[in-house]
């Protein structure tokens, strides 16, 4: 990762933070543990499913080189 990918993508993940925190109920977030609880759940949700995309790319790349071999 070059250090300008490196800056971009840890802006993206303060937004990321800042948009979960903001649809998070904070009235709940009273300890470490109940912080971590919401975090997962949050990015089970919505961060998961997009990093699973991006893999699921590679393997379908591939795939694809193994029947064109």
């Amino acid at each position: 990762m070059t250090p300008s990918e490196k800056l971009e993508l840890e802006a993206c993940l303060k937004r990321v933070g800042e948009i979960l925190y903001n649809n998070s109920d904070t009235e709940s977030l009273e300890n470490l543990e109940d912080i971590e609880t919401t975090v997962r759940e949050k990015l089970l949700e919505h961060v998961s499913p997009q990093i699973t995309f991006f893999l699921s790319k590679k393997i379908r790349e591939l795939k694809e080189e193994k029947k064109e071999q």
